[in-house]
């Protein structure tokens, strides 16, 4: 069992303190949802969990089986076992999709052991099968002229390729259309087991319909407020954050939207 641990952590972006001592413990078998409000601090914790230099850790730590990663780079959390699907996934032209996978799943592998030609097609051509895309998907630059939700269930057959111990799911339900939504879950639901972990982040109840997480945390105003099991993210959808708020008695302001 792996397990990825955030601890008392701190964060700030231009000056301005986002993260204000998050804690949490998620561990391989487990899926984990965050939820809360727009502007508290829920993709900050995925971009400093993944270790975007943009994003200032002033104080805790992140243990990855018990080691601090705070001074690893992207790319070596990334051989470590994370993985980040991204709200807003970047556009690569020149770098067929197929060029990626192959290459982010080699960088994981020893230099003299890379995953052979036959073996990746073989195993790309079935988990796009399984993900309802087209063969011409392989071939394409990656995300250039890709719809939102192509761009969206393109992360979910890198995560399903690339096999990491822990991925951070980003608003991956965002615009979604209830078709591509059932696709995207399918292909995380097929990642569950006891060696994959993942901390999914969303507004919306209606995605944990269908990837039903073990533990749902709340996040308000930079810290985690609340954590229960499915039936506290089915309490939000009744009740919305407000309700959540003034039941715990806090002092927290909320847009009209998310109240």
């Amino acid at each position: 069992m792996s397990t990825l641990e955030v601890k008392d952590l701190h964060v700030s972006i231009e000056g301005k303190n986002i993260l204000k001592g998050v804690n949490l413990k998620l561990a391989t078998g487990e899926i984990h949802a965050i939820m809360g409000p727009n502007g508290t601090g829920k993709s900050t914790l995925s971009e400093a969990i993944m270790g975007n230099p943009a994003y200032k850790v002033d104080q805790g730590e992140i243990l990855l089986d018990g080691e601090n990663i705070l001074d690893l780079p992207v790319d070596e959390r990334a051989r470590a076992g994370l993985f980040l699907a991204m709200q807003y996934p970047a556009e690569i032209p020149g770098v067929t999709n197929a060029e990626f996978i192959r290459g982010a799943i080699n960088a994981r592998r020893a230099e003299d052991n890379p995953i052979s030609v036959r073996n990746f097609l073989k195993k790309l051509d079935k988990t796009m099968s399984f993900l309802d895309m087209t063969e011409e998907m392989a071939d394409r630059y990656l995300n250039e002229g890709f719809s939102g939700g192509e761009k969206k269930r393109n992360e979910i057959l890198q995560l399903m390729m690339i096999e990491p111990k822990f991925a951070i799911l980003d608003e991956i339900d965002s615009g979604l259309d209830i078709d591509a939504l059932k696709v995207v879950s399918k292909g995380v639901n097929e990642m569950r087991g006891q060696d994959f972990g993942s901390l999914i982040i969303t507004h919306y109840q209606r995605l944990l319909n269908y990837i039903v997480p073990d533990v749902v945390h709340v996040m308000m105003d930079g810290r985690i407020v609340a954590q229960g099991g499915p039936e506290l993210a089915k309490q939000l959808e009744d009740e919305g954050y407000a309700g959540l708020r003034d039941e715990l008695g806090l002092d927290i302001k909320l847009t009209d939207e998310d109240a």
